[in-house]
């Protein structure tokens, strides 16, 4: 995954809403912060993996995918704003069942919120990736997803979203 591509994208994006709404001298770390776990409830809802009392299916992996890049687009703008750029990529995969790995990512968020620090940021972009490798999505895949995603969010912006 080429993370500084996906930072410049971003960046781009970020500085893109910021001039069309007016937005360049207000704080949105708090505003990013809720988006981001929005995101995430949006894509464990996708998933249903704590829906214990239904028996529906999952979406499909499409709309996963899509949802889970909704999140990561959080991620990169808030690594920007506090001017951190991750730059691991976590080596292992993630051994805790799918609702604490969520559970986890949830209270990496609500840290890194907390202390604005680039550990906690380090972690939430760790744990952010664990989720995804668990959900069975590769590197290349997720970076392919960002990118037409991120098309999608600048189309968004030509038409007033």
């Amino acid at each position: 995954m080429d993370l500084s591509s996906l930072y410049s994208l971003q960046r781009q994006l970020d500085e893109r809403i910021e001039a069309q709404h007016g937005l360049q001298e207000e704080d949105l770390f708090d505003k990013k912060i809720l988006a981001l776990l929005v995101e995430i409830g949006e894509l464990a809802n996708e998933t249903r993996c704590f829906k214990f009392w239904s028996v529906k299916p999952p979406s499909p992996r499409e709309k996963v995918l899509e949802e889970y890049v909704d999140g990561l687009h959080f991620i990169l703008s808030l690594g920007l704003e506090c001017d951190f750029l991750y730059s691991e990529i976590p080596p292992q995969l993630a051994t805790l069942p799918l609702v604490e790995q969520f559970l986890v990512v949830f209270r990496a968020a609500d840290e890194f919120r907390k202390t604005k620090s680039r550990q906690s940021y380090n972690r939430l972009f760790t744990e952010y990736l664990l989720l995804g490798g668990q959900l069975g999505f590769s590197m290349e895949e997720i970076e392919k997803a960002y990118k037409q995603k991120n098309q999608v969010n600048h189309e968004r912006q030509n038409q007033n979203y």
